[in-house]
């Protein structure tokens, strides 16, 4: 079976002809987890300087190449500005398959749907070879769109065109996706051909981590509120034997992973050796992309990715 780990390299744009809206105005999908069996979640990052009620919105699974929406869920509640919405599967207990959501997972969500599958709502009950279209219902628009609607990619969508699973490595399922901090606006029209890789960073399956915050082009948060927030920093980026992490609270732990998503070096500082900056050595690393993982005393944590030169 094809699968990629930490596939995080994504140089071209072929084929992939996926027009968006003007960066910061609209929502859009930041993270997009396809675990193990019904471990499934959404999360929708609100780029605007305001709250957005999502009573205007809608999540639809476009199943298996259907040109038309299966299913969809109406979403509740208030992102603030520069936030996320997690929305999580529901199926807390086992079905006759014995299949359902890990409980930790269903606990990170701002919104839960269904607890069973049903025709018609089943959006959280997606797979790697399902669209999902985030929708504004009034005025109407496709703000968000991933994957090729009314293509069936077989079991996943891959990175090698035309980027179905008959080629490349599977990304679209058993994968956590990632949305790329550059990216500041949803795919408003049915792309040509779906390459995942130009706008998503993959981690691997059940990796739920990062769910509850997004790192956006789009965040104006200021340098002392970051510190409060404890958010993490690494410089020099490109990096170039060396990289320096820093928090606004003490950094616990620092790990780094390669593109196959191996731990290739792992930081555990005890009380005595945390502090809010590590000088991490990369001596001896490859060239090559790399993603840090980084925990800090306040229990969050935070990936971020460099190049090594």
């Amino acid at each position: 079976m094809k699968k990629a780990l930490l596939a995080l390299a994504a140089f071209g744009f072929m084929g992939t002809a996926q027009a968006q809206t003007t960066g910061c105005n609209e929502l859009f999908f930041s993270e997009y987890v396809e675990g193990s069996s019904h471990s499934k979640a959404l999360e929708i990052y609100n780029p605007t300087a305001n709250p957005v009620n999502l009573n205007n919105y809608r999540l639809v699974r476009y199943s298996n190449g259907s040109p038309t929406g299966v299913d969809s869920i109406a979403l509740v509640g208030t992102i603030p500005s520069r936030d996320v919405w997690v929305v999580v599967n529901g199926q807390a207990t086992p079905d006759q398959n014995g299949a359902f959501c890990d409980p930790a997972l269903i606990a990170l969500g701002d919104q839960v749907g269904p607890a069973n599958y049903a025709n018609g709502t089943a959006v959280l009950y997606f797979n790697g070879d399902d669209a999902i279209v985030l929708v504004r219902i009034q005025p109407y628009a496709k703000i968000d769109i991933f994957g090729k609607i009314g293509e069936d990619p077989g079991v996943s969508w891959s990175d090698v065109f035309p980027y179905t699973d008959a080629q490349g490595s599977w990304w679209t399922r058993d994968h956590t996706l990632i949305r790329k901090s550059t990216v500041t606006s949803g795919v408003t029209v049915n792309p040509t051909a779906f390459n995942v890789t130009t706008e998503y960073d993959s981690l691997p399956e059940n990796t739920w981590t990062n769910l509850g915050q997004h790192d956006c082009a789009c965040n104006t948060v200021g340098i002392a509120e970051n510190v409060a927030n404890g958010k993490v920093t690494v410089f020099p980026n490109p990096a170039n034997g060396q990289i320096n992490v820093t928090a606004g609270v003490n950094i616990t732990d620092v790990t780094i992973y390669n593109v196959l998503g191996q731990s290739v070096l792992v930081k555990d500082y005890d009380a005595a050796e945390q502090k809010t900056l590590q000088k991490i050595d990369l001596t001896g690393f490859a060239p090559g992309v790399y993603m840090v993982e980084v925990k800090t005393a306040n229990g969050k944590v935070q990936v971020i990715k460099i190049t090594q030169r």
